[in-house]
């Protein structure tokens, strides 16, 4: 059975560092693009940052030169350093492919996400 799991998320200041941790159980991870996606409260999901299974990876303009993503295919993880951080990164933060993958009939497969808030 397909599966997302997010972790590592927190509180942190302005400034802070988090390193976000996904486990994707099920073999159709391993062969996709996948990406981090984040929700702000009020607002729809967002893609922060992708990578290829070659490794090419993207980024959000609002994000690039604090964000680092990577991953590693073979343990089907994925991972998000995130540093710099500022209040606007505020949001559940969300692993999943990309496109995002579709389970019918439920639609779009979202795991549990992890809260990334940032505060003084």
């Amino acid at each position: 059975q397909v599966q997302l799991v997010e972790s590592g998320g927190g509180l942190v200041q302005p400034g802070g560092s988090l390193r976000l941790s996904c486990a994707a159980s099920g073999s159709i991870f391993s062969n996709r693009p996948m990406g981090w996606y984040r929700q702000a409260l009020g607002k729809q999901h967002e893609l922060v940052a992708d990578i290829t299974t070659g490794g090419r990876t993207n980024y959000s303009d609002s994000v690039k030169g604090r964000f680092t993503i990577s991953r590693d295919i073979a343990k089907n993880t994925l991972s998000l350093q995130m540093n710099s951080l500022k209040p606007e990164d505020t949001a559940v933060h969300y692993c999943n492919t990309r496109p995002p993958l579709v389970v019918i009939p439920r639609g779009i497969y979202w795991g549990q996400g992890t809260q990334v808030t940032v505060s003084s």
